[in-house]
């Protein structure tokens, strides 16, 4: 647990691409928006064998918190899932999930810090300096 002992803590897109690739339970749920998933693109877990579940922490377009999260993510997710990493656009979404989900008696749960597209630079763009898209890990577009 990390040190508010809310959710096992804050990875890296390679240390959560690493626990992926090593334990065949490991599951990545990607909780942006539907927009960002057709728009921005996609983790890509093809070359594991694994696809990312999509489950948003807010619904779009008045972003209000689904309150039917916690039971969407385990649905999808079935009985003996885990470790669980949630990534969303930067990592404050991802964060809120991780911890809303240990407390639903998930876990461990880890946030992939910088998310998918990262920080905003000195331009106030985002993908290039830290996040899964930045640090070369495979990912599509529609």
């Amino acid at each position: 647990m990390n040190e508010t002992g809310t959710y096992a803590g804050d990875v890296t897109p390679q240390a959560a691409w690493d626990a992926l690739k090593g334990s065949p339970k490991a599951c990545l749920v990607d909780v942006r928006t539907q927009p960002e998933w057709s728009f921005v693109g996609l983790p890509d877990l093809g070359s594991l064998g694994k696809k990312v579940l999509l489950a948003s922490w807010q619904v779009y377009p008045n972003m209000a918190v689904d309150p039917d999260f916690a039971a969407k993510v385990k649905a999808q997710l079935g009985a003996g899932a885990g470790p669980v990493y949630f990534l969303c656009r930067s990592g404050a979404r991802s964060r809120a999930a991780a911890i809303a989900m240990t407390e639903a008696g998930l876990g461990p749960c880890y946030n992939v810090s910088g998310g998918f597209e990262g920080d905003k630079d000195a331009q106030s763009h985002r993908g290039h300096s830290n996040g899964w898209k930045a640090g070369g890990l495979p990912w599509v577009q529609d």
